[in-house]
C-alpha cells in the first residue's frame, strides 16, 4: 500500500500534500484576449466565425468574437494539472458553458475539492468573467505514484541529502 489512502472520503496526496473534501484551490487569473480566443480556435481545428471575425459575429448577434469549448476545455484542464502537478491523469472532465468569454474580459477559475478516494479527486470547478459564469463543471483527476516514493527520511538506513 503507498501512503494515498485507500478509503473513499480520506485525504488525496500529491507527494507531501494531502487534499481533503472541501479544500480550495487557488484561484488562475486569465486575461481573455483576442490572440488566445484565435489561437485557440485554430489548434482545435474550429473554425467558426465568431471565434475569429469580429464583424461577422457582430452580424450574427454577437458585441464581439467569443472563446470557443475546447479552448475553455483546455484552460480548465491546465487549472487541474497545473495545481496537481506533472503525474496528474484527467480521467474526465465535464463542463457546461454559461456566459461567453469575450476580448479584454479576464476568466477567473477556481476549484474545490468535492471527493477523495485513492489517488484519484473529483474538483468542482467554476471561471468566472466579468458578465457571470463562463464555465462550470467537474474534473476527475488521478495522481498516481506521487506519494508513493518515499522521502529518504523516512527510509531507515538512509541520510537525507541535506545531512550529507
Amino acid at each position: 500500500m503507498n501512503a494515498c489512502s485507500a478509503q473513499p472520503g480520506r485525504a488525496f496526496r500529491r507527494g507531501d500534500r494531502a487534499f481533503h473534501r472541501g479544500d480550495e484551490l487557488p484561484p488562475l487569473e486569465i486575461p481573455i484576449t483576442r490572440t488566445l480566443i484565435v489561437a485557440g480556435a485554430i489548434a482545435s481545428r474550429d473554425y467558426q466565425d465568431v471565434h475569429h471575425d469580429a464583424e461577422l459575429a457582430r452580424e450574427k448577434g454577437s458585441p464581439d468574437i467569443f472563446m470557443n469549448i475546447l479552448t475553455t476545455n483546455g484552460l480548465v484542464g491546465r487549472y487541474i494539472t497545473d495545481h496537481f502537478g506533472p503525474a496528474a491523469v484527467l480521467r474526465k472532465v465535464a463542463i457546461r458553458l454559461g456566459a461567453p468569454n469575450y476580448p479584454g474580459d479576464t476568466m477567473v477559475l477556481t476549484g474545490r475539492v468535492e471527493e477523495t478516494d485513492g489517488e484519484t479527486a473529483v474538483v468542482r470547478v467554476v471561471g468566472a468573467n466579468g458578465i457571470g459564469r463562463h464555465v462550470t463543471g467537474t474534473v476527475t483527476v488521478t495522481v498516481a505514484g506521487t506519494a508513493a516514493v518515499p522521502r529518504a527520511a523516512d527510509v531507515p538506513g538512509t541520510v537525507p541529502e541535506s545531512a550529507s
